[in-house]
């Protein structure tokens, strides 16, 4: 299969979407993006990648980080992380208080904001600092991705100014006993993961170890064991795109992970990993011409999981 040209392909179909959406301008330093840019990048368990568009520009990979803490936290912890996290797809927007208080303070899943804050905060307690949390997640990325992953200070800065309802959140759970460390610490950490700056090649190299049943296989180091990998790439399909998940599942058929960005990660399989980024986003907080070119993607390759 001629990858490259598919990616040309899907290109060239997708520029009437470049225009559409809106950019998340709820987070103040994410306005300062190119809105029509788009990349998308494939890397295969092989080695071999294919790009199209800007796909050495690095972006706020945001909630995308979810998968790298989610991944993180299940090794330490296995299911005793179940007893503050679920597993079950929310049907409400990423940042909902409204289900948090309904379920005593337990998060639906790791992938939206309450469930990815209670995961940090669990990392924050496995190495008794938050400084050390976060440079193991950031060691975690690096190993992944074979780059030196920074932080956008001003990113950070930002969310941890405007991150009202993020605060909302923590305090909500923090009533009832889910948060276990000052909430600064964790929220703090949570900011910087969500602040992480990486390009499309990075992101789909990240994700290869997903789609080889845990195992990195450019190293053959095993990252998490294949059982692990399963219900990391389930929840990706069933939770990977808040209340949008289904219409995902539905037009795409793949597991992957949204980021208000602009990015979406998703993975093929024992085949690949792929990466794309377009920063207007749809009304759910997804990449609009993203997820258009990832349905593209599957229609024309006949890769899907279904």
């Amino acid at each position: 299969m001629n990858y490259q040209k598919i990616l040309e392909d899907i290109q060239e179909q997708i520029q009437p979407e470049l225009i559409k959406g809106n950019v998340a301008d709820y987070i103040p330093a994410l306005k300062n993006v190119k809105e029509n840019d788009f990349a998308m990048s494939i890397r295969l368990l092989d080695g071999q990648t294919f790009n199209v568009g800007c796909f050495d520009k690095k972006f706020s990979i945001q909630s995308i980080s979810k998968v790298f803490t989610y991944s993180m936290a299940l090794k330490i912890y296995s299911k005793e992380l179940y007893s503050r996290v679920w597993y079950e797809p929310s049907g409400n927007p990423f940042n909902s208080l409204v289900q948090l208080e309904y379920e005593k303070g337990i998060p639906r899943n790791p992938f939206i904001n309450a469930g990815a804050i209670v995961t940090t905060d669990s990392l924050v307690t496995h190495f008794k600092d938050k400084n050390i949390a976060i440079k193991q997640i950031n060691d975690f990325i690096n190993n992944l991705s074979k780059d030196n992953i920074l932080i956008d200070e001003d990113i950070y800065m930002s969310e941890l100014k405007t991150g009202h309802r993020n605060r909302a959140l923590a305090n909500l759970m923090k009533s009832f006993s889910n948060i276990k460390n000052p909430i600064n610490n964790t929220l703090e950490t949570y900011f910087k993961h969500c602040s992480f700056m990486m390009n499309t090649q990075q992101l789909a190299t990240t994700m290869l170890f997903l789609a080889n049943h845990g195992t990195d296989p450019l190293t053959k180091e095993e990252i998490i064991t294949s059982s692990k990998a399963k219900r990391i790439n389930s929840l990706m399909l069933t939770c990977g795109h808040y209340d949008a998940s289904g219409d995902f599942a539905f037009h795409v058929g793949l597991p992957g992970k949204s980021g208000v960005g602009g990015g979406i990660v998703a993975i093929v399989p024992k085949k690949m990993a792929i990466c794309v980024y377009s920063p207007r986003l749809n009304s759910k907080g997804n990449s609009l011409a993203g997820t258009k070119a990832l349905e593209l993607f599957t229609t024309i390759t006949g890769l899907s999981i279904f």
